[in-house]
């Protein structure tokens, strides 16, 4: 990163802020401001946090949201080899290749009475192309593809009950996004990195080809192009420069700034695991990942929906709130993080007791942001909007509020 005068790009951030809040429309960084504000938040963090924070406050209130879920482990089969995760498994290590429409409704309906609203669907990445088995299976029941038994499974929660699905299924083009589209209020899926680097011999992602950065950054863009709120975000601590990080985050603005459909932007710290090719590697340090949330937003802007997962920092998450963030993302009183099974949820009590400490507020969401949600936009389906509309308060919340929760 180049150097650069620390009290220039705070005052071009402040000026910026200033105009958004007068009516000014966009967020005027580019590049160059990008790795300024690196240098800047490696330098001074205590700065750079405090205009994080008054970015986040302009634009967001003292809300701090999170989403009440269950998460939804359709297959645990996958084409990549990460050298991290140990959500995949191979044919031969299960006894169930997907999960089937029954069982899907047991967790959906479990969900649904412990207050739920989102069926955050995770799955490995197109399998039948990798596995015969995978294959077979989804033949036998009429289905092409896992993308296609995820689309029926989709429609079949939506239909039979109160959660709304969110499909988190890897890369996918266009026909399979509009596909998925009316039976969803959002979709997401990992940027992770912009490095190539990553993809390199010994590298995490050396056997995983959808993990190419251009690959990925085109389903950003295609669900951009078909108006589809969109979940993305990036993995740190791989083995990435933090260059990388700073480039990924700005890959993401400029998509947005084309169609305005990133509804939030998770910044998620790497943890390493037993029995994975990286075990032995250190985790992001705290540091890193404050100085990456902190970059995240004042790079994005007071408009931006900025996550942390409270469950990776079980320590020291609630620091994260002088960060800039506006999010916790998924908390799942019924289901554990399948991809993180180690890493128990919070309580939805703790979450709210470290708002209080900061004189913030809590309030649920759905997997769709209040921003996103009017008919006039045009980012949700008509029967996905009347079915979030009943279901919400005046602010596009979750209606009842955190007394719903105990």
């Amino acid at each position: 990163m180049n150097t650069f005068p620390g009290s220039s790009i705070v005052t071009h951030v402040e000026t910026a802020l200033q105009q958004w809040e007068s009516g000014r429309e966009g967020w005027p960084i580019d590049s160059e401001m990008c790795n300024q504000i690196g240098v800047l938040a490696q330098n001074d963090i205590d700065t750079a946090r405090g205009l994080a924070c008054s970015i986040a406050r302009a634009g967001k209130g003292d809300v701090i949201s999170f989403s009440p879920k269950v998460f939804v482990p359709l297959t645990h089969l996958c084409r990549d080899y990460c050298g991290y995760c140990t959500f995949r498994k191979d044919p031969g290590e299960l006894s169930d290749l997907f999960m089937n429409v029954e069982q899907v409704m047991e967790v959906v309906k479990a969900g649904q009475h412990a207050g739920c609203f989102e069926a955050l669907f995770t799955l490995g990445e197109r399998p039948e192309l990798k596995y015969r088995e995978a294959k077979e299976w989804l033949a036998d029941r009429g289905f092409r593809s896992t993308l296609d038994y995820l689309r029926h499974i989709c429609s079949v929660v939506n239909e039979q009950s109160s959660l709304f699905p969110h499909a988190n299924p890897g890369t996918m083009s266009r026909r399979e996004i509009l596909s998925l589209r009316e039976s969803n209020v959002s979709m997401g899926l990992m940027l992770e990195s912009t490095s190539e680097n990553l993809l390199a011999s010994g590298m995490p992602h050396e056997f995983a080809p959808s993990k190419r950065p251009l690959a990925r950054l085109k389903t950003l863009r295609s669900a951009g192009q078909l108006k589809v709120p969109f979940t993305t975000g990036l993995l740190i601590g791989l083995g990435e420069h933090p260059s990388d990080t700073i480039e990924g985050i700005f890959a993401i603005k400029q998509i947005n700034d084309s169609y305005g459909h990133i509804q939030e932007v998770i910044i998620q710290n790497f943890r390493a695991k037993p029995r994975t090719p990286m075990e032995g590697k250190d985790h992001a340090s705290q540091d890193y990942l404050s100085w990456s949330l902190v970059c995240a937003r004042i790079i994005l802007g007071p408009d931006a929906n900025i996550q942390v997962p409270p469950n990776l920092s079980p320590h020291s998450y609630q620091d994260y709130l002088g960060d800039g963030i506006n999010d916790w993302g998924g908390i799942s009183p019924v289901t554990s993080d399948y991809v993180n099974p180690e890493a128990k949820w919070p309580t939805i009590k703790s979450l709210k007791e470290a708002c209080d400490r900061n004189h913030l507020t809590l309030k649920a969401r759905f997997p769709v942001y209040p921003e996103f949600m009017d008919p006039e936009r045009g980012f949700i389906e008509e029967t996905l909007y009347d079915k979030v509309k009943e279901q919400s308060d005046e602010d596009g919340y979750v209606k009842g509020g955190l007394e719903r929760y105990g």
